[in-house]
């Protein structure tokens, strides 16, 4: 007999579990015959159909998370052409306080809950970008990719367009106009930057920037070009380190530098990273932050005014990123022929206490 609605609502985990034979892989047909639904719409429930309704999908996914289903990815592959899986391919990166860490959060929470699941595939600064791409195109191991650190001509990006394969990039390049994509103004941020710090009364700044092949980092440059002259502020790009250099090596060439030019009355870094390394060398010279020098940076973890409240801070919301390029490559997936998503997100300039 048919379950009614009132009784699957007042069943818990622990019961839907105990309706599946001890040893039994669940399927769809288990799902179908907890619920008294047919498999069709059970598999159009968990792929989140638009013709069934939010009450049916929710029991759905609420039977198949407590029984443990998990769809066989052959299956799918035979019966749609498709894997229900995004990839994002993210730099592997020893430090805690990375981008890729948040994003692989944020991409997995906007993606629970529906038909695609997230897998994460690393590559090495040593290594040919493209490889990892190329293996998910060649392989069919996903149906769209998600990555970062672009750079204006990339490889990658013309692969994809020339392949037709769904893609969202955490940056832009000089396709952008074709391709999904999301990315924070950094050259808004960097003219933001310098006009508080001279309002502080601070005009020789040591730049700590991303590696210059980077579309960001060149973002971040022309920032720095258009406003310094407007605000009477002399800065200089560090020539020897930049932000994805280790901790040490970036303390060790703020150390020289500081020690060579002790004009230097502000350092100006793009991740929280080259903040603390920054701050060891500041205080390593007995150079007192907020009096003699300031550091202002960027950061994706609301963490540097735990170190130290003299601190500058801007926040990049990456999970804010994160989401919307989840939701973009869905988009791609259910919805081919509506444009692509794309945003920039723009710092505003806030009415900071000098």
């Amino acid at each position: 007999m048919k379950p009614t609605a009132a009784e699957l609502e007042n069943k818990t985990a622990d019961d839907f579990r105990n309706m599946v034979p001890r040893g039994e892989r669940p399927t769809l047909k288990t799902i179908s015959k907890i619920s008294g639904l047919a498999v069709a719409t059970v598999s159009r429930a968990l792929g989140n159909a638009p013709d069934i309704s939010a009450d049916t999908k929710e029991l759905v996914r609420r039977i198949a998370d407590s029984i443990g289903y998990v769809p066989n990815r052959a299956g799918v592959r035979l019966r749609t052409g498709r894997t229900n899986v995004i990839t994002l391919v993210a730099p592997a990166e020893g430090d805690v306080i990375n981008n890729p860490a948040k994003l692989t959060n944020s991409i997995a929470s906007e993606l629970r809950g529906t038909a695609f699941h997230l897998n994460v595939l690393p590559w090495f600064p040593d290594e040919d970008s493209l490889r990892p791409i190329k293996y998910i195109v060649e392989t069919h191991s996903a149906d769209a990719v998600i990555f970062n650190m672009t750079e204006p001509d990339d490889q990658r990006v013309a692969y994809l367009l020339k392949r037709g394969f769904p893609f969202v990039t955490h940056g832009r390049t000089k396709w952008r106009e074709k391709h999904a994509y999301y990315d924070y103004d950094n050259m808004t941020f960097m003219k933001l930057a310098l006009k508080r710090l001279a309002a502080r009364g601070r005009r020789n700044v040591h730049v700590i920037l991303p590696p210059s092949n980077q579309n960001y980092a060149q973002d971040m440059l022309r920032g720095l070009d258009a406003i310094a002259p407007q605000l009477g502020v002399h800065f200089r790009v560090a020539q020897n380190v930049n932000s994805d250099k280790s901790s040490e090596e970036i303390r060790h060439w703020i150390t020289q530098r500081l020690s060579q030019s002790p004009e230097i009355d502000a350092i100006l870094c793009s991740s929280s990273k080259g903040a603390i390394a920054a701050l060891a060398a500041i205080e390593e010279l007995g150079l007192s932050l907020g009096t003699d020098i300031d550091l202002y940076s960027k950061e994706i973890i609301p963490i540097l005014k735990m170190f130290r409240n003299d601190i500058l801070v801007e926040v990049e919301d990456v999970a804010k990123a994160g989401r919307y390029m989840a939701q973009a490559a869905m988009q791609q997936l259910l919805k081919p022929d509506l444009p692509k998503m794309q945003h920039l997100e723009v710092p505003v300039e806030r009415d900071h206490a000098l």
